[in-house]
């Protein structure tokens, strides 16, 4: 039976979720990856033992994660929980997502209607087992549904008790500000958006997303923050056979070039200057200026989340890192 550290606690910082009362941690794992039906389900248990140790509280699903089948990872993460850490279920914030294609259909397919994703949160408290969720997401924005109804199922979600806040994935400015005056009309808790953002993936700079959160009281739990691996040690010097690029599960795998390598090591230099693996130094500085609540992380092996969980408290730069990182990127 799973006992989790006394001093779990110790060890992260908490940040406000845009203008709400829930409190994420800066860094949260997401179960993207790994936790499919034909991964080892010790080493995933041991993953999400190894955050809770760690102060990770916060584990983000969505109805698709896992492989060979839509579903595996709810699945394998209500086993996780069966074991041990239910218990610990006021302690956790459980978020999972609907909106890509889930089962075969008119009503399964990418969407964001109102039977879709009413009857998507259904499957996914049945898979964990669980009464509700803390953050229910629409994981993509669908132009063939009105807004309205997308809004109105979250609220519907929130006001059967069986989501706490409603949240939105991949969403643009102006498609956040949009659902964001439904919400408001509604009063519903909506809290958060999930875009991609990274180093090396500035598009909610440029599109003015992440100063809009920041402007609105709006959280950002960002992912992809690694860019799918490529801001870590394993491309450095070739491409490993176990890694994404090498399986080719990636569609980013053709970016990875000479001149893509250059700047990784030169980021690498910047890292080791400051006492952090490369991994470290793009966490940390897509959690510098607290417009981003928390970075969602994935792994393979808990080694990784330790070494990622370490940037918590250690998000400040010198004028003279920024600039180095910012001439570097813009080769």
């Amino acid at each position: 039976m799973f006992l989790a550290d006394e001093k779990r606690y110790e060890r992260m910082q908490y940040r406000a979720c845009g203008n709400s009362g829930l409190k994420l941690p800066a860094v949260s794992l997401g179960l993207w990856q790994n936790f499919g039906y034909q991964d080892c389900f010790a080493n995933m248990e041991q993953m999400c033992h190894t955050a809770f140790n760690l102060g990770i509280t916060h584990f983000d699903l969505a109805n698709n994660y896992g492989n060979p089948y839509n579903g595996s990872a709810e699945e394998n993460f209500g086993v996780i929980l069966d074991r041990g850490l239910r218990a610990y279920r006021d302690e956790l914030c459980i978020s999972t997502k609907a909106g890509y294609d889930m089962w075969p259909g008119p009503y399964g397919c990418k969407n964001g209607s109102r039977k879709y994703l009413l009857a998507s949160l259904d499957q996914s408290l049945k898979r964990m087992k669980l009464d509700y969720v803390d953050i229910f997401y629409h994981h993509i924005y669908d132009p063939d549904t009105p807004l309205e109804e997308t809004a109105l199922a979250l609220d519907q979600a929130v006001r059967q008790g069986k989501a706490l806040y409603a949240g939105i994935s991949n969403y643009t400015k102006a498609q956040t500000e949009a659902i964001r005056e439904i919400f408001r009309e509604l009063h519903t808790p909506f809290i958060v958006n999930q875009p991609s953002y990274s180093m090396l993936n500035r598009w909610i700079e440029r599109d003015g997303l992440r100063d809009y959160a920041a402007e609105t009281g709006m959280g950002l739990a960002v992912f992809s923050p690694l860019y799918q691996g490529f801001l870590t040690n394993r491309y450095l010097n070739d491409i490993p056979t176990d890694s994404r690029v090498g399986k080719g599960n990636t569609w980013i795998g053709a970016e990875l070039t000479d001149a893509m390598r250059t700047k990784l090591h030169a980021l690498n230099a910047v890292a080791q200057g400051r006492g952090q693996t490369l991994s470290q130094l793009a966490l940390s500085w897509v959690l510098r200026e607290g417009k981003v609540t928390t970075v969602l992380i994935g792994a393979s092996r808990p080694s990784q989340i330790i070494e990622n969980a370490a940037v918590a408290c250690h998000t400040d730069f010198t004028a003279e890192e920024l600039d180095a990182i910012e001439s570097i990127l813009a080769q």
